[in-house]
Parts: C-alpha cells; sequence; structure tokens
C-alpha cells in the first residue's frame, strides 16, 4: 500500500482491474491540479474512457464533454472535448515524462489544456518541456498497464470513480 503523504493532493482513481493512486504535484502545477481536483470532487471524470491508449506511449482519458460512458457515448468523438472551464495555460517544469507520470493533453496550443490527460507507459522524454506534468501514480501502476489499448479501442475501458484522498 502507498503510503499517502498528502490526501488533499493525492487522487484515488478506480479501474476495472483495482484503484490507481496519484500523486498530483500542486508545488510544480498548481492550476492543473487545482483543476484535476475540482472535476474529480464534481464527478466529472466518473465513468469517463480511455479514448486514445497507445502501446508503450500512454493511456489518455478525461475528455468529460464525449467520454461518459452512460450519456450519449460516441467513441469517435471522444478526444475532442473538454470541460465548461476555461482552458488552463501551460505549467511546463523540468519534471521529465517518465513512466507513471500523469501529463495534460492539449491541442497544438501549449495553453489549451482543460480536462484531459494522459499516464505515460514508459519514459517518453521526447514530450519533456512540451506538456505539463502535474502528477505521478504511486500505486497501482499494473493496472494502468492493463488498460485496453486502440486509438479509439473498440471496448474501450474507463475511470469508474476518481475522488481526491481527503474526501474519500
Amino acid at each position: 500500500m502507498a503510503e499517502i503523504k498528502d490526501p488533499e493532493n493525492t487522487i484515488l482513481m478506480d479501474l476495472k482491474n483495482g484503484q490507481v493512486v496519484i500523486e498530483l504535484l500542486a508545488d510544480v502545477a498548481p492550476l492543473h491540479t487545482a483543476r484535476m481536483k475540482e472535476l474529480a470532487r464534481s464527478g466529472a471524470y466518473d465513468n469517463v474512457c480511455f479514448h486514445r491508449v497507445i502501446d508503450g506511449f500512454m493511456a489518455q482519458t478525461g475528455d468529460v464533454a464525449n467520454g461518459n460512458m452512460e450519456s450519449g457515448f460516441n467513441i469517435r468523438m471522444a478526444g475532442t472535448g473538454g470541460s465548461e472551464l476555461p482552458d488552463l495555460p501551460a505549467e511546463f517544469s523540468k519534471i521529465p515524462h517518465d513512466r507513471g507520470t500523469l501529463g495534460a493533453a492539449r491541442s497544438a496550443n501549449p495553453d489549451s489544456a482543460n480536462s484531459q490527460f494522459f499516464i505515460n507507459f514508459s519514459d517518453n522524454n521526447f514530450l519533456n518541456g512540451q506538456y505539463t506534468v502535474y502528477g505521478r501514480v504511486i500505486q497501482g501502476m499494473d493496472h494502468v498497464d492493463a488498460i485496453v489499448r486502440g486509438e479509439p479501442p473498440a471496448e474501450p475501458d474507463r475511470m469508474i470513480s476518481v475522488k481526491v484522498a481527503a474526501d474519500a
């Protein structure tokens, strides 16, 4: 069991095979950390699919507008939306995109991250300085590794529930 040092900055993500514990880096990317907690607390991430999962690269999710498995889900649209909240400015740092880190997905505009994020399956240092890193998996990476692959997957896995540890 991972030691949760700061429950207010720890995310508990339930997947079909078990729980993933993510330590948020509030001191490195405070805006992205706050956004993830806000969306988790509102339930926006619950039942959202992993719409882009590339073996050896990363698993992307967080399209709260189009990725919800219960309300008018359309896998072809997943990955094209975000939340109703404003986009976030980039919070680039020297933290590398190593295996298990959480990165903010965005369009070509560095200041377009909103709700989508990805978890790196491997060290993807070519992303360094181009995408905001704002968390890291501290437990349950084996559950992340088990996410069904595809762009999009035919039967996508989903985040069953996403909560802030302080609220659990």
